[in-house]
């Protein structure tokens, strides 16, 4: 059973990874809006109830009655007036259709068409909308396969091509992006996607762009948001990034001790020439670690006599 087990962790581990992946579309923007949804349905019962007593005042005028005929007058013409007068959101763009032809671009604010020759084919929201996407076990350029999570931020700048170029504009931005992702880390190492993440989020930013620029729709930016790396890979990174450390500490270490080499051969050849400069330095080596230390010196009597005899001979020098 134990081993049946371990045998089901790495699967298991993975379907937890995957599941951690796709929660990232949770951040997307609602493909149909919410906000303020029911304000188009107010403004158009308000329509239709002004219109109808409207209606229903005019036939009293000219009838002298409210009958049947007048009532149903009046019904038709605040049904013609829902279907007329319309009410688009300040974010929002509505394309219009004659006859199944482009006429115009409408909004935001109140506008009108005509009802049974002309309908409404799009309601664009022109706010910046957020899109999350991911790639799941993707494989690198050397052959690692990772799991990467992106989000994206769009904007709708021209409603008539969101409408007219593409089937569903949204979707569409989704998928590209993945595409995309997928595409970027497959010509890149682990190593880059790991730790070259604004380099990706600019070369994802110019790839999206190419492709639905044409739909009307300009990409603000697009910034990766977590890298997954499977865990005995990320052992292995460890070991590989510990390895590079240990092996610039060497070098720097043997760049100094070349140094300190140099500066003691220049050291050696004035000690060399000149025999009281060496036993100076010798001095206060000795000197010093006796400060440290805390100790008390004991010159020989030799030693001693060697600095009074070089005294000595450089006073000689010195009168002749």
């Amino acid at each position: 059973m134990r081993d049946k087990k371990k045998q089901e962790s790495p699967s298991g581990a993975r379907r937890v990874e995957r599941r951690e992946a796709s929660r990232i579309e949770s951040y997307s923007s609602p493909k149909t809006r919410h906000t303020d949804e029911n304000a188009g349905i107010v403004f158009s019962a308000f329509t239709f109830v002004a219109m109808f007593v409207v209606a229903a005042a005019v036939g009293y005028l000219v009838a002298s009655a409210v009958d049947i005929w007048v009532l149903s007058a009046a019904v038709v013409v605040a049904v013609l007036a829902v279907f007329t007068i319309h009410i688009a959101p300040q974010w929002e763009k509505a394309v219009v259709l004659r006859f199944g032809k482009y006429s115009r671009t409408c909004g935001p604010g109140l506008y009108v068409t005509i009802p049974f020759i002309e309908h409404i084919a799009l309601r664009a929201d022109q706010r910046v909308m957020l899109t999350g996407f991911g790639a799941e076990e993707t494989l690198t350029a050397d052959l690692v396969p990772v799991n990467v999570d992106a989000i994206i931020f769009w904007v709708v700048w021209d409603a008539e091509k969101a409408c007219i170029e593409v089937e569903d504009y949204y979707d569409s931005v989704s998928l590209a992006s993945q595409t995309a992702l997928r595409d970027a880390i497959g010509r890149k190492s682990i190593a880059e996607v790991a730790m070259h993440r604004v380099q990706l989020d600019e070369e994802l930013r110019t790839a999206i762009e190419e492709k639905i620029s044409a739909w009307g729709i300009s990409i603000l930016s697009v910034e990766i948001r977590d890298v997954v790396i499977p865990k005995e890979l990320q052992d292995d990174m460890a070991a590989e990034a510990k390895a590079e450390r240990e092996k610039d500490a060497r070098v720097v270490l043997a760049e100094v001790e070349k140094d300190i080499a140099s500066m003691l051969l220049d050291a050696t050849r004035i000690y060399r020439e000149d025999e009281m400069a060496f036993r100076l330095r010798s001095m206060h080596l000795l000197s010093e670690g006796v400060k440290e230390s805390q100790g008390t010196i004991v010159i020989p009597s030799a030693y001693a006599e060697g600095f009074a005899e070089e005294a000595i001979r450089l006073k000689g020098g010195g009168a002749s």
